[in-house]
């Protein structure tokens, strides 16, 4: 059994234990929802003071040129695309995941209604995130072609659901809920072999496990900064497009920072050449900018030194709930496998939401999903063993306590 002092000593020998002081953590606080929204580095606050009364407030507009912000989307897509497998000049950080998604979304169909036109079928799972089903139930309502949605309820049904029909398989690396984590190479070279395009989701990857986008042979792939990339509440999210499929259509929202000459305000559109095309309209430079403070943070380490921080510490939090809650009703959902799993661990309880929202009041903050499933985030670079440790025992006394039952953890917030 793993003791508290088994911990420290973890602590004390972690490599990546000073990367900790990047971070602005409230004291008395254990945060374990940096899957959700990531804490915030130190130099964002200075950052974004820089932004506003230095360069807003004294370059004013001449900022876009003198302060770098016309390129700001390309040179934070440069400095992200080592954490994703991917090479200088492919990704641009920009909009929201959603609207990413329907843009490559949108041009894998074109591309695949010049190859193959009567393939009209989006395989996805049932479990992806609500907002991909979202984006792709509202484009295959838009285009009027007969294209539908293939919805699977577990992973080991994928191979059976992508078929000579497909068009598209659009799926999340790690899963949202489960944290299951998908082989991307063996089922893009399944996708590839059966005609399809696939689109990966690494919204609850980039920055918590390796991701190598050019060995897979992936199509398309989106994901946030807000998450395990620490770029601030609702931070620009990202796009990277494979540079053999990138030329060959348009995305639908040709705004003018796509266009090939922007400054031309020519009455046409000409997208760029490239991943440029995949920008839309003028970028929010305060929040956008904040991206960087993060990425500076990934600088000083590498993906492989986090994901193995990132195991032991979920292997650490599983055998612990194990051991110190064996007494209640706790469901582990998320997979023992390391190849299977992400940096997320959930648990099933009947009252997971009350038991959530005790442990907030403890200092303990993680996050709660329909059905039943309490969710617990572990960035290594500032979650700490000890942490883990102390967690999983208020998480016991709360159980033991039925500190849950009480009212105030009954009522449901806007956000879970």
């Amino acid at each position: 059994m793993t003791t508290r002092n088994d911990c420290l000593a973890l602590d004390a020998q972690d490599a990546l234990a000073p990367l900790r002081q990047r971070f602005a953590l409230p004291e008395g606080v254990i945060y374990l929802d940096g899957n959700s929204l990531g804490a915030r580095p130190v130099a964002a606050l200075a950052r974004a003071q820089e932004v506003i009364a230095e360069e807003w407030g004294n370059g004013l507009i001449r900022s876009w040129n003198s302060a770098g912000w016309r390129d700001l989307s390309e040179h934070l897509g440069n400095r992200l695309a080592g954490l994703i497998g991917a090479r200088e000049g492919e990704v641009v950080v920009t909009d929201t995941t959603s609207i990413n998604l329907f843009k490559v979304l949108s041009a894998a169909l074109r591309v695949q209604a010049s190859r193959s036109p009567t393939r009209r079928v989006i395989v996805t799972e049932t479990g992806n995130f609500p907002t991909d089903l979202y984006i792709a139930e509202g484009l295959a309502d838009m285009l009027q072609q007969g294209y539908t949605l293939r919805l699977v309820d577990s992973p080991e049904e994928l191979p059976q659901a992508i078929d000579q029909d497909t068009a598209v398989v659009m799926l999340t690396h790690v899963n949202y809920k489960t944290g299951y984590m998908h082989d991307m190479q063996a089922l893009t070279t399944l996708t590839h072999e059966c005609g399809a395009l696939a689109i990966w989701d690494l919204a609850h990857s980039a920055g918590a496990v390796p991701v190598d986008l050019h060995q897979a042979r992936a199509d398309y792939a989106i994901g946030c900064t807000y998450k395990y990339l620490n770029g601030g509440p609702g931070s620009q999210a990202f796009v990277w497009v494979s540079p053999d499929l990138c030329d060959l259509v348009a995305q639908p929202l040709s705004g003018w920072f796509g266009h090939s000459r922007q400054f031309a305000m020519e009455p046409g559109y000409e997208p760029s050449s490239g991943i440029a095309r995949y920008l839309c309209g003028t970028q929010p430079i305060t929040s956008l900018a904040m991206v960087e403070c993060g990425l500076d943070i990934f600088a000083q380490t590498d993906m492989a030194s986090l994901r193995r921080k990132s195991l032991a510490l979920t292997d650490l939090f599983i055998e612990r709930v194990e051991q110190r809650c064996a007494a209640h009703e706790l469901t582990l959902i998320t997979p023992r496998e390391h190849a299977r799993r992400g940096s997320h661990v959930s648990f099933e309880h009947p009252e997971g939401y009350a038991v959530i929202q005790a442990l907030i009041a403890r200092g303990v903050i993680g996050d709660y999903r329909e059905p039943q499933i309490m969710r617990f985030g572990f960035t290594p670079l500032y979650t700490t063993f000890t942490e883990v440790w102390e967690a999983v025992q208020i998480l016991g006394e709360i159980l033991d306590q039925k500190t849950w039952s009480q009212a105030q953890f009954q009522v449901r917030h806007s956000v879970t």
